[in-house]
């Protein structure tokens, strides 16, 4: 049914057809299957059961409207925002690009949102149904970036499962500076500092550029162990490796998501993995649009995998069709349940 209405829906602007799926979603318009429920898939995050693996990653629910509708789509979690501590508009229109022959967005969104006081008030109206996380960052005219954290990190603490430090986005000027040691150091440092002032047992992830260097690894591992940060998502779009895309939106700026992030996010986790062993859980996002796509991600080292660019291309019911095929490929692969799949490719 979708790739049907796909050709209609593609002579819209990207960004208003986002806007119109959050609202079909909101009523309750969009086509929808049953939840599959099956043991192989069945995932514990951190000591809760989720139905399976496969979450929407931050950038869809951006203002926190339709996650309890999300989880109906089949998605075993989700992740909204990113949430900055005020309103913001972010960057100038038109900012999201498809490249539909290379099965990839470009966008330069900026962190537009709702603000922290608004969703937070949202997602205490309406409690989450299932694994929720959200994805914080700083306001643009921030002059203190370490403090917007801190601020999403109170306000939002008791309401999620989780929270995700984006330091990742290309489209916030100077963000990606906390990839350094020295910087990353001082940011996971306060946020500890924070939650044991809160005493708070918040789940803390850490959301990396695909666009590091190999020195990079080590130093982020170090750090994430010695702050006991619990996962690592990796990992967010990238601005580099344009010369293969098809697409004459290729050139845009801004960050670069779907298929042609895949093999980049692949041999990130599996080097993240090598180094890390299972001590800090990883989330692989990345190209994943299919079954055969996210069980690649889970064998290099990813114990969840996310998606959003996928669903544009594949429609509501891809998460739906992912378990399926996950379902299939485990018992082709004698596989007993998906957890015994991470890290095997290692």
């Amino acid at each position: 049914m979708y790739s049907a209405l796909r050709s209609l829906i593609f002579k819209l602007d990207p960004e208003l057809s986002h806007n119109l799926a959050i609202k079909s979603l909101k009523f309750n318009y969009s086509p929808v299957k049953n939840i599959i429920i099956d043991s192989s898939i069945e995932t514990n995050f951190f000591g809760k059961k989720i139905n399976n693996p496969i979450g929407i990653a931050a950038g869809f629910d951006k203002n926190a409207e339709v996650y309890n509708p999300l989880y109906k789509l089949g998605f075993g979690f989700v992740e909204v925002g990113t949430v900055t501590p005020k309103k913001q508009y972010g960057n100038p229109k038109p900012r999201v690009f498809r490249l539909e022959e290379d099965e990839a967005l470009i966008n330069r969104l900026g962190f537009n949102n709702s603000g922290s006081d608004a969703i937070g008030s949202r997602i205490n109206s309406y409690p989450p149904n299932g694994v929720l996380g959200i994805n914080i960052g700083p306001n643009m005219s921030t002059t203190n970036k370490l403090e917007d954290y801190l601020i999403c990190l109170r306000k939002f603490h008791k309401l999620c499962d989780y929270l995700t430090i984006n330091i990742s986005s290309p489209n916030t000027e100077n963000l990606r500076n906390f990839h350094n040691k020295s910087e990353l150091d001082q940011l996971l440092k306060i946020i500890q500092e924070e939650k044991k002032i809160l005493k708070s047992n918040i789940l803390i992830a850490l959301k990396i550029s695909p666009d590091i260097e190999e020195k990079n690894i080590s130093n982020i591992s170090e750090l994430l162990l010695k702050y006991e940060v619990d996962i690592i998502i990796i990992s967010n779009s990238t601005d580099q490796n344009r010369n293969n895309l098809k697409n004459i939106n290729k050139l845009e700026k801004g960050g670069l998501s779907g298929k042609p992030l895949e093999k980049k996010s692949n041999i990130l986790i599996n080097k993240f993995y090598k180094v890390l062993s299972n001590r800090v859980k990883i989330i692989g996002v990345g190209g994943v649009d299919s079954g055969r796509s996210a069980y690649e991600k889970i064998i290099n080292g990813a114990t969840l995998v996310q998606l959003y660019t996928g669903m544009v291309y594949k429609g509501p019911n891809i998460a739906r069709n992912i378990s399926e095929e996950l379902i299939n490929i485990l018992k082709s692969e004698g596989i007993k349940n998906i957890s015994e799949a991470i890290g095997i490719k290692n």
